[in-house]
């Protein structure tokens, strides 16, 4: 028997497992959550004799005796600070770090109330975060400090928000239920009777099943069935090519090591583990096509019956061939970037459960309605009788964007009549969902004598992996924006992705546009080299302006702020030249080519609230929040008389997929349009909210655009564009000491959410330009979560947000433009920039040789 104090209680217990287990699974304290079980990302961290540890490392027996701190136990007073610090500072994005961070920042406080930057960060270090970039959650355990301090205090009216509308510093919805660690992820919730539900996986990336022999696994207690391909109606899901097998049919040959063999499912995951293990393959071992070079090969087996090129694209306009010729200076490079894992900090789960003649899936994605399509395909059904419905989405950044664990969760629970849920390890979502391409490109780039750009002609191969998931739109995106944000009107653009053994690669943050830009930026500049002027000056006289014509044809609309975006860091480049490394980035926002992308929403009057129905998935970027600000401006309303609904494919409209910088533009004018029809309404009812009780009202937003290629003068591919330029700066020793993002977003709806949106994309970036590494040995991954190489708070350098703000916006969504991915993009580039400013070495491989961080890692 073990005792130990939890949250001021005595606790008993006989079970000898660890304590991040027993304190979820048995004392429900959901606050905890499971990230890794590795030790590796901090998210279970709680306090055991006032010190910040991670429970998972823990176990009931080594805690014998101590006492235990979580969420749940602090303070009303403490959790009142905690939950103002961190909504104050724009801390909280997709959440699922929080909790650890406060009882990290706790731990810290009570021993050392005032704590410097640098022991805020040190105190941290064991705590990852994908979304913030630290900044945000630093400065708000430095507030909670300074409350405790009594040299601030909380604004109460702040969490109130009765000044909530666009341009307002927001303090987000979901604060409370993150910080505090009630909000449900799907991991989170309970169901009576619910099953569990996990595959075995093929051990081989390229292998033939002889024989799947289960019969053990299938007599154990607790085991209640065992699937396999011919169970499945129809064994096909893909996002837009239906080419990834739920289960790898015997007889036939595995594409990679993430593929399901079969599905145990038993009453318990402690069952389940263990008949997982019982459960016999026999494989024929084969020869892998371990990358693109293997793939394109004449004697190359096939992955796939059509062959191992997955998707082309092909882009061009005018005499490339010609321009370059003709053009004083031409540099021609190869890049080569590496596949990268997203790292969201919640794995992938999902519980489905029968409801009404289909199924019901409580689901963490990036799309309700795109996972209601897949589950339908695999079981043939009207996708109306499929239900998706979003729990907190604990990050994506486009990894969450194919069907994980919903499908097979949902194909059970529908055979078995009862709940079951699908939870990935940290180790099957590291092997199974798609990863950012790795790219082969090569880049040539002509201007004349005054550095003006005359051509572009590239070759950029994707290894798209073992499926197809988005390889058409991502590489699509590659080649249209590897053009760059600039005013040239001739290049020639080939794209290709071929199917590998690798894990499959997908939609990531960015969506192509980190790989291709990476390059173009470099090449800049070795020509502004060649030409005799700055990087900073060739970027701006090529810079793209109002009314001028972008390569692809578009005329670039009254909110095109690139000129802007270059001298608000000139000051910058000025005062730390040569030390510096410089980029530019642009990126859509909408779906656009010519594909339909439609925002859609509707209010209803509830008992005196406003109640937003809006199938558009919150992952952490803030549009449930946003979509809040902006009923607010069209209504004058307080956040208290507004309530974003979440969401649910049975009530909410389709308001497309989270991807593409999309939401707060498309999804964001729905709600203004809608917004206006209920003011019409209020203000006839004399402002009398009460009066419009049960009333609904709805609007949708559709803006066409032209499809690739499109045989008009001057094609409109996107919506919009949103447009950057960052800065990085260099120390003596070579690390990255400061970067400046500016960025033109359009009108900025929540200044202290955009901030954390940047900050966290930069250091997204920033670990990809130096120290993610991804490992592959013969398509078989290598990488464990600690040591993908991710920044943590000790690594971060001084990140400083400008946005720009022109006074001429577009007409919708209040003159709002997507800020996720472009985040993302301009700062590798601008990271190789200033190594080759420092020594003259272009470093065209990702993460890059001979830096500071390389040299560190050796040593």
């Amino acid at each position: 028997m073990y005792s130990f104090t939890v949250n001021g209680k005595l606790v008993e217990t006989e079970k000898e497992v660890s304590l991040l287990r027993f304190l979820r699974d048995d004392l429900k304290l959901k606050s905890i959550k499971d990230g890794c079980s590795q030790g590796a990302c901090g998210t279970c961290t709680i306090i055991i004799d006032g010190k910040a540890t991670r429970a998972c490392v823990m176990t009931t027996k080594r805690a014998q005796g101590m006492n235990i701190v979580t969420v749940e136990g602090l303070s009303d007073e403490e959790k009142e600070i905690f939950v103002y610090a961190f909504g104050a500072k724009g801390a909280v994005q997709c959440g699922f770090c929080i909790p650890g961070m406060v009882m990290s920042g706790k731990a810290l406080v009570d021993k050392n109330p005032n704590p410097t930057e640098a022991e805020i960060k040190e105190a941290i270090k064991g705590n990852i975060c994908r979304c913030t970039g630290y900044k945000k959650i630093i400065e708000a355990i430095d507030l909670v400090a300074q409350i405790k301090r009594g040299e601030k205090q909380i604004d109460k009216e702040l969490e109130k928000g009765d000044s909530f509308g666009v341009g307002s510093n927001a303090f987000r919805i979901d604060v409370r239920e993150k910080v505090l660690g009630y909000g449900e992820y799907c991991d989170d919730v309970e169901m009576d009777d619910m099953l569990h539900v996990s595959a075995v996986r093929s051990k081989y990336p390229r292998a033939r099943i002889l024989d799947i022999d289960f019969s053990e696994a299938l007599a154990m207690d607790g085991v209640v069935a065992v699937y396999t391909a011919e169970d499945v109606p129809n064994n096909k899901v893909g996002h837009l090519q239906q080419d990834w097998d739920v289960m790898i049919p015997k007889g036939e040959i595995t594409r990679f090591v993430g593929d399901a063999i079969c599905l145990v499912v038993a009453e318990s995951e402690e069952i389940l583990k263990k008949a997982k293990a019982l459960v016999k393959v026999d494989y024929e071992v084969l020869e892998p096509v371990r990358n693109i070079t293997e793939a394109m090969a004449k004697d190359a087996p096939n992955i796939h019956h059509n062959g191992n090129l997955c998707q082309s694209r092909h882009v061009r306009r005018g005499d490339t061939e010609a321009a370059i010729k003709n053009s004083k200076y031409v540099v021609t490079e190869t890049f080569d970037t590496p596949f990268t894992e997203h790292a969201f900090l919640e794995p992938e789960c999902a519980i489905a459960f029968p409801y009404k003649d289909g199924v019901k899936i409580y689901s963490s994605d990036q799309s309700v309605f795109d996972t209601r399509k897949e589950v339908a395909i695999m079981f043939g059904w009207d996708p109306e009788k499929v239900v998706v419905e979003n729990k907190l989405v604990g990050g994506g950044f486009g990894g969450k964007e194919d069907v994980t664990t919903q499908h097979i969760s949902a194909l059970c629970a529908y055979k078995l009549n009862r709940p079951v849920k699908a939870k990935f390890s940290r180790d099957e979502s590291l092997a199974f969902h798609p990863k950012r391409h790795a790219m082969h490109g090569t880049f040539t780039l002509g201007c004349d004598e005054n550095g003006i750009f005359t051509g572009l002609d590239c070759d950029i191969y994707f290894d798209t992996g073992a499926y197809a998931s988005l390889c058409g739109p991502v590489l699509e995106r590659a080649c249209t924006h590897a053009v760059g944000p600039y005013c040239y009107q001739n290049h020639d653009i080939r794209g290709y992705g071929y199917y590998t053994n690798n894990p499959p690669a997908g939609a990531f943050r960015g969506f192509g546009v980190c790989q291709s830009e990476f390059a173009l930026e470099s090449v800049i500049d070795l020509l502004a080299e060649k030409v005799g002027i700055s990087p900073w000056e060739i970027r701006y006289r090529n810079a793209i302006e109002p009314e001028k014509v972008l390569p692809n044809g578009q005329i670039a609309d009254c909110s095109t702020a690139l000129k802007e975006t270059l001298e608000a860091v000139k000051p910058y480049y000025d005062k730390y030249y040569p030390n510096v490394g410089l980029a530019c980035a642009m990126k859509n926002a909408g779906v656009g080519v010519g594909l339909p992308d439609t925002g859609r929403a509707r209010l209803k009057i509830n008992d005196g609230k406003i109640e937003i129905y809006c199938g558009a998935s919150d992952i952490g970027q803030g549009c449930a929040t946003v979509f809040v600000q902006m009923v607010s401006e069209s209504l004058g309303l307080p956040k208290s008389k507004i309530k974003n609904m979440g969401s649910n494919s049975e009530v909410d409209p389709d308001s497309g997929t989270t991807s593409g910088s999309r939401q707060t533009l498309i999804s964001g004018e729905a709600i203004r349009r809608v917004s206006v029809e209920v003011k019409a309404a209020l203000d006839e009812a004399g402002g009398d909210l009460d009066k419009l009780n049960g009333r609904e009202f709805y609007a949708e937003y559709f803006e066409p655009t032209d499809k690739l290629g499109a045989d008009v003068p001057f094609p409109k591919s996107h919506v919009a564009y949103a447009y950057a330029t960052h800065l990085v700066i260099l120390d003596d020793e070579g690390k990255v000491s400061k970067v400046i993002a500016a960025h033109d977003s359009g009108k900025v709806v929540n200044p202290i959410s955009i901030q954390g949106q940047i900050e966290g994309g930069v250091l997204m970036s920033l670990g990809y330009a130096l120290t993610e590494d991804f490992k592959l040995q013969d398509c078989m991954v290598k990488s464990k979560f600690g040591t993908l190489g991710l920044m943590r708070s000790v690594d971060i350098p001084e990140i400083q947000a400008i946005y720009v703000e022109k006074k001429e916006l577009l007409g919708v969504a209040y003159g709002s433009k997507g800020i996720g991915e472009i985040a993302t993009i301009p700062t590798a580039p601008a990271v190789q920039n200033a190594y080759y400013k420092r020594d003259g070495k272009l470093r065209p491989k990702l993460p890059m040789d001979d830096t500071y961080y390389s040299n560190k890692k050796k040593k």
